[in-house]
Formats: C-alpha cells, sequence, structure tokens
C-alpha cells in the first residue's frame, strides 16, 4: 500500500450521475466533494473524446487531476481508465470519491484497496482497472428506511434538514483529500476519523 503520493500526480475523481435530474442525491456526493476540491475553477471536457470533465489544479503541492465521469454510475470505470492511461498515472495514485449506505449518515472513512462493497460505481472502475489497489474515500449516507429499495434511496435528494450537515461533510471531505495529498495515506485516514467525530452528527459509530 502506498502511504504517500509523493510528488507524483494524483487524479481525484467523483463518482455520480450525470444531469440536473440527480444534482444533490446521495449518489453524487462524491461529485460535491471534488467540486469543492476545484473551488473557483471551472471543470472543461477531457480531451481525446474521454467521457469527463476536468480541472487541471495542484493539492497542497502535487498536481492533480479532478474528474467528473459524464457516463452513468454503472459505467464510470471506462473514462476512469481511460484518464489515467491519458495522463500516465497510476491507479495507487487514484482516489474514487463517492456515497456509501454502509457508513452512518455524517461518517467519513478513508482507506485502500478492499472489494466494492456493492457500490456499481468502484465495482465498474475497479473491472476496468483490473485491480482493487485503488483510495477511496466513503461518504456515509446512511441505511434507506424501512423496506426502501437501497437503488431508490441513493436517488434521493437530501432533505433541507439534512442539507446542512451535508455541506459541512462535504468541505471535511475535501480537507481529506487536502490531507492525503500533503501527508500521505495514513494521515487523510486520520483525518478522516477525526472529521467525524468533529462533526458529531454520525448516527451510529459502527
Amino acid at each position: 500500500m502506498r502511504a504517500t503520493p509523493a510528488d507524483d500526480r494524483l487524479i481525484v475523481v467523483g463518482l455520480r450521475n450525470p444531469g440536473a435530474d440527480y444534482r444533490g442525491s446521495r449518489h453524487n456526493v462524491g461529485e460535491e466533494v471534488v467540486r469543492a476540491l476545484a473551488e473557483e475553477l471551472s471543470f472543461r471536457r477531457a480531451p481525446k473524446r474521454l467521457l469527463a470533465e476536468i480541472v487541471e489544479t495542484d493539492l497542497e503541492g502535487h498536481p492533480v487531476v479532478l474528474a467528473l465521469p459524464t457516463t452513468f454510475m454503472n459505467e464510470s470505470g471506462g473514462p476512469i481508465s481511460g484518464l489515467i492511461k491519458y495522463f500516465g498515472i497510476t491507479a495507487s495514485n487514484l482516489v474514487l470519491v463517492h456515497d456509501d449506505i454502509d457508513l452512518p449518515f455524517g461518517k467519513l472513512r478513508f482507506h485502500f484497496g478492499r472489494g466494492a462493497g456493492g457500490h456499481n460505481g468502484v465495482a465498474s472502475a475497479m473491472r476496468s482497472l483490473g485491480s482493487r489497489d485503488v483510495w477511496r474515500l466513503k461518504i456515509g449516507v446512511g441505511r434507506p428506511p424501512g423496506r426502501m429499495d437501497p437503488a431508490d434511496f441513493v436517488l434521493r435528494r437530501f432533505s433541507p434538514g439534512e442539507r446542512g450537515d451535508v455541506d459541512l461533510l462535504v468541505a471535511e471531505g475535501a480537507d481529506t483529500l487536502r490531507r492525503f495529498a500533503a501527508g500521505g495515506g495514513e494521515e487523510a485516514q486520520q483525518f478522516a476519523g477525526e472529521a467525524t467525530r468533529r462533526l458529531g452528527i454520525a448516527r451510529d459509530e459502527a
């Protein structure tokens, strides 16, 4: 496992469904984090017909490509593997930023490797890359209520009552990625755990 990005370029991908219909949904919270990293910079179409929007910038002095696929979530792998090849970035310097229904609402987790955990966007990326060896920032959106289908739940927008907490969570997620660029994986993992405690909005620390 790579402990630090060293001086290599990073690529940070916010998994999402494109289009206004999905903006503000639980499934698109990864996009919100990546847009927060871009700050005032505008995303542009990726070169060579790659199906993504990108910003090239830096995080804490390290060059980084911020990317948002323009395919639907379960087809994220093609754009991601294409971007890695085009920019010559190793898969171990890729960070996938995505929602996670198995984490309590308000919890952040940063780690390397492991399986997709049922997340279609992550599974698509791992299939296209032929590897699980990527970094992931998971953003807890909680479990669906009652017997609601998880697929329907993640496509719902956050409620007005949740929106303020989500904005804080997005900001902490962006800072976790800045910490990764500056100090590596272990530091980012620790920061994500501290951010969860600092926010104090996770309903369960399981």
